[in-house]
């Protein structure tokens, strides 16, 4: 099976160096099925791979004799205000990772001045994670078949204060995860997601054996048949922005924009979806050269430091997201470990920008950096 990151050291460092040194903590913590959940992909993995080796062919072009002395990591989606490009990609049920859930996941985001974006399977409510959040957040959603659900969360978000509204576009049926079906792997009946019925929710905590719970739920709860026609049934029940999360081609690209979508975000799921789908970074050149001005661009798949997020933002990207890295800072420390690994990918950022000589995030542009086509 194929691991995107290496072995975890044996002893982790007294202070984490790097995010990798996240892992290695979180990882003294779980259960393993519960580490497989978080760290699996689809199939033979190949996609989740595929997320990581794409920045080893990336090669960075300093720039020398530039004033570094100040390097600016602020930046604005959507109209607010954001410390650090670096923020927190939508993943399901924190309450697995530590008992305050997402509640922490939003004080630590906040501490960091990063986005967060919220899954529609947050295990605490949409109104508590929002009070715990001084930063903005956005709320993910999936098709769901009720569709009078989908619209009270949309109702519900924005009263809550908010921001946009992103939908996840890649995932008519879950991916065939062969590390959750070989755990039978179930949400335990402690951790619920919260703000759905749980009628809805009910397939998703019986456990069998062979057989990935997750799989069973998305098949029932989540409706395959949507297509770009139905994006306007969501865009009339909501003022919020739309923001179309999973887009991997030129193509539907241009189809988003066409249909009034206010930003992408270039993914495959962190590869738990299709199995061969491209590294969501040799993707992200050509999504970006699609939109052109349209609507911004964000990044989710693989980054695993500064650097990766410079590469990213150099290579069109307004914002990065970081899924797994957060998992292990949640799980290692709570909200101390989700500030600490949002503040040491932005620390890490701001160094390659002042060791490539670009003080400020508008100078991260394609001549910044090289990303040499697959192999």
């Amino acid at each position: 099976m194929t691991d995107p990151l290496p072995a975890p050291p044996a002893t982790p460092p007294s202070a984490p160096l790097r995010l990798a040194d996240y892992r290695t903590a979180a990882y003294r913590r779980l259960p393993s099925p519960v580490r497989d959940f978080v760290e699996g992909g689809a199939g033979g993995e190949r996609a989740l791979a595929a997320n990581r080796r794409a920045f080893g062919r990336v090669t960075l072009r300093p720039r020398v004799l530039v004033d570094v002395s100040v390097c600016d990591t602020a930046t604005e989606l959507l109209g607010a205000p954001l410390a650090t490009p670096v923020g927190v990609a939508p993943t399901a049920y924190h309450r697995l990772l530590h008992p305050e859930g997402e509640l922490a996941t939003a004080r630590g985001a906040g501490r960091a001045g990063a986005l967060y974006v919220v899954s529609l399977f947050a295990s605490s409510p949409l109104e508590e994670i929002a009070a715990a959040a001084t930063g903005p957040c956005w709320l993910q959603l999936y098709w769901l078949r009720r569709r009078e659900v989908l619209a009270d969360l949309a109702g519900r978000a924005a009263a809550a204060g908010y921001r946009a509204l992103v939908l996840t576009v890649d995932a008519p049926y879950l991916g065939r995860r062969h590390r959750d079906a070989r755990n039978g792997f179930a949400v335990p009946p402690d951790v619920r997601a919260v703000n759905l019925d749980p009628s809805l929710m009910a397939a998703a905590h019986r456990p069998a054996p062979g057989r990935s719970a997750l799989a069973v739920h998305t098949a029932e709860a989540v409706d395959p048949s949507v297509t770009w026609a139905d994006l306007a049934w969501l865009r009339g029940r909501s003022t919020l922005p739309l923001v179309l999360k999973g887009i991997l081609t030129a193509e539907d690209a241009r189809r988003a924009v066409a249909h009034g979508a206010d930003a992408v975000v270039v993914s495959n799921h962190g590869g738990r979806q299709l199995d061969t789908a491209p590294a969501a970074l040799d993707a992200l050149p050509e999504v970006v050269a699609a939109v052109g001005a349209a609507c911004p661009v964000l990044f989710d798949g693989g980054v695993r430091g500064g650097a990766d997020a410079f590469a990213a933002l150099a290579l069109g990207a307004r914002a990065v997201l970081l899924g797994r890295p957060v998992l292990w800072g949640l799980a290692a420390g709570g909200a101390d470990g989700v500030a600490g690994v949002l503040d040491l990918a932005t620390e890490e950022l701001s160094h390659t920008m002042a060791l490539t000589g670009r003080p400020a995030l508008p100078f991260l542009d394609r001549t910044a950096a090289t990303l040499a086509p697959p192999r």
